[in-house]
């Protein structure tokens, strides 16, 4: 499975001031990812908006790649993750896309799996919304 996580939606999910310090909010965000991929032997690509940042790229490495939307504007990181999973489409078994963007679904091609943003973020042990702590309860 090669999972492609948008970045902005799932710390948006979280609703947790991440708008205060949108940097430090993706660092911890790509921490989370980073310590999830060591769990498991599936590649992972986590996906932002905006100009690449020196910062996140320490989270990088092994089964974790960090990228960035190529351009500014609406749609810019969704535009980034169909690009990329278009390219490892034929040679992935499997691919699932991390997203609550409605958008961005309807424009994957059929067959790859999707997860919302939510789900992922309780993956991660992460909080939600209305949530304290990242217990593993479903919802």
């Amino acid at each position: 499975m090669h999972w492609f996580v948008d970045g902005n939606n799932v710390m948006g999910a979280g609703a947790d001031g991440w708008w205060n310090d949108p940097v430090a909010a993706a660092q911890r965000l790509a921490r989370a990812v980073a310590t999830w991929t060591n769990e498991h032997d599936d590649p992972v690509t986590l996906v932002f908006d905006g100009a690449p940042e020196p910062r996140l790229a320490q989270q990088a490495g092994g089964l974790l790649t960090i990228d960035f939307a190529t351009r500014t504007g609406r749609d810019a990181a969704d535009d980034r993750i169909v690009h990329l999973v278009d390219e490892a489409y034929a040679s992935e078994p499997a691919i699932t896309v991390i997203t609550s963007d409605h958008g961005l679904r309807d424009r994957l091609p059929p067959g790859v799996q999707v997860e919302g943003a939510g789900a992922f973020r309780r993956r991660l042990g992460l909080p939600s919304p209305g949530r304290r702590g990242g217990g593993n309860s479903r919802g």
